[in-house]
């Protein structure tokens, strides 16, 4: 990791650059594959499949039998701690359902909404070195009580033309109604366009990398919602002498672990810190499985000191993380102050991980700065609000004249008619 020193605010863009390629270098890759599979459908998809998984499939929809298979191979251990993360996701989602919303704006005039689920829905769970499966309980959890009919699942299938059967357990547990073994731009093509064996949805949500990314942004073009755009993974954690070196370390970590276009930083008004931090992280690192995977993500992340916590919060508010850690003795003032984040751990004793997992709260979040306008995944995601309205003939006479007057001064004079004839109708 490289350590910086009181870096100028000018050059804070810089510095904080994500390690990620440009939409333009990958933008052509994604086009050329949108047109095969809007064009040949499955044939295209299997073709990618096979390029990019390595494997052939004479059938890409899980059945049943694999599903009970899946749930077969799984600990009692496992599947307790799965059911854990689901009451606690559960809980957290229920309690985010809003009444219907009514007033009386004018007498005679009721206004009130009402939220609707989305109809058809698209999952789209990474597979590939780190299978998610919590990422499903994330996004099924939400999309079944919101009530959505048709929840479709993608992830791409291993070499053996299987996915992973904690994927497969926590789908059936979650109320997915279909599983197709399809991975990365051919997964985000085939929901987009529909083929013979994908159906086509109206909305789009799940992380991934760079090209998928890119994939679901393409996929707004032809009609297609996303959740936003969530790509590579991000922490950034604000620590003062008040944290520990070995918590800090190990939350770096843990992302980084995600994948080599993961990217950490850590911001601190310690100097002693961040000597003890990055000598904790050379200490972890070693015992870690995904240890090239973490050594290429830390290689791009970065140890930041600066003087101040109100400097500290003008840099992290403008490099807008995705996750954000706060171990501070005055942790209110980075509660209080933060303003782009996609999740937020507050104290020694929070780390990302349980976000990650079991606490309760979405994990799928806006990363690549984001977090300045978009909100992690929950419950309104997968629902859309319908505004109703219903004016008595008092009421009618109470705004009749406001309308005509506006829509005559914007030259719309049908408008204007359309209220005229009622109001003569009522004198």
């Amino acid at each position: 990791m490289k350590t910086l020193i009181n870096p100028k605010r000018e050059n804070w863009p810089a510095i904080l650059q994500r390690p990620t390629q440009t939409v333009e270098n990958i933008e052509d890759t994604v086009n050329q594959i949108f047109i095969d599979v809007k064009r040949n459908g499955d044939k295209a998809i299997s073709k990618y499949t096979a390029l990019f998984d390595g494997v052939k499939l004479t059938n890409s929809v899980v059945t049943t039998e694999e599903i009970n298979a899946a749930g077969s191979q799984i600990s009692n251990e496992l599947k307790l701690a799965i059911s854990i993360a689901k009451q606690n996701i559960e809980s957290f989602h229920v309690a985010q359902k809003t009444r219907k919303i009514q007033i009386e704006t004018t007498p005679g005039v009721n206004c009130w909404q009402e939220k609707r689920p989305i109809q058809k829905v698209g999952l789209y769970i990474p597979g590939g070195t780190a299978p998610l499966f919590s990422t499903v309980l994330m996004l099924a959890i939400p999309a079944q009580i919101a009530g959505c009919k048709d929840i479709v699942l993608c992830s791409p299938p291993n070499k053996e033309g299987q996915i992973a059967n904690e994927i497969l357990y926590a789908a059936q547990l979650c109320g997915v109604t279909k599983i197709i073994k399809v991975g990365g731009i051919q997964a985000i093509a085939g929901l987009t366009f529909g083929t013979e064996t994908i159906p086509k949805v109206y909305k789009i949500f799940g992380p991934g990398n760079q090209f998928v990314t890119v994939a679901k942004q393409l996929a707004t073009k032809f009609n297609v919602a996303i959740d936003m755009p969530a790509g590579p993974s991000e922490l950034l954690v604000f620590a003062d002498d008040s944290a520990k070196a070995s918590y800090v370390a190990s939350d770096l970590l843990s992302q980084a672990e995600h994948g080599t276009d993961s990217q950490v930083v850590l911001v601190s008004t310690s100097k002693t810190l961040i000597t003890n931090v990055e000598t904790e992280i050379e200490k972890q690192i070693c015992e870690l499985q995904r240890l090239d995977i973490a050594k290429q993500a830390i290689a791009n992340s970065k140890l930041i000191y600066v003087e101040s916590n109100a400097v500290a919060l003008d840099l992290i508010n403008d490099y807008a993380p995705e996750h954000f850690i706060i171990c501070s003795e005055n942790e209110t003032y980075f509660i209080d102050g933060i303003q782009n984040a996609g999740s937020v751990f507050i104290g020694n004793y929070t780390p990302e991980s349980a976000g990650d997992y079991a606490s309760g709260t979405n994990h799928t979040l806006p990363t690549n700065g984001f977090s300045k306008v978009y909100s992690g995944v929950n419950l309104d995601s997968f629902t859309k609000s319908i505004t109703f309205q219903k004016i008595t003939s008092e009421g009618l006479k109470n705004i009749g004249n406001t309308i005509e007057l506006m829509a005559e001064a914007e030259g719309l004079q049908a408008h204007k008619n359309a209220v005229s004839i009622r109001l003569k109708d009522l004198k």
